[in-house]
């Protein structure tokens, strides 16, 4: 999923050499957590959240496949 999301926030951003990544495991869940620059953050998470819950639907499509729980979360 790492690599999912890393591939869709770098065709979105202005400065995708500042993109980063992360996965952590909670509760049974695997967080992916999407850091970007700060100029580039209104690009990622678009008019009224509108990419990001986006970027959510597709990971969460993707997930299905595996049968684990994910979650997407965008973080400054």
């Amino acid at each position: 999923m790492r690599e999912l999301v890393e591939v869709i926030a770098k065709a979105l951003v202005d400065h995708p050499e500042e993109v980063a990544v992360t996965e952590k495991e909670a509760d049974g869940e695997l967080v992916v957590e999407l850091k970007v620059a700060s100029s580039d953050m209104g690009k990622v998470i678009g008019r009224q959240g509108r990419i990001a819950k986006a970027i959510r639907s597709v990971v969460k499509a993707a997930s299905t496949k595996t049968g684990q729980k994910v979650s997407v979360e965008i973080v400054q």
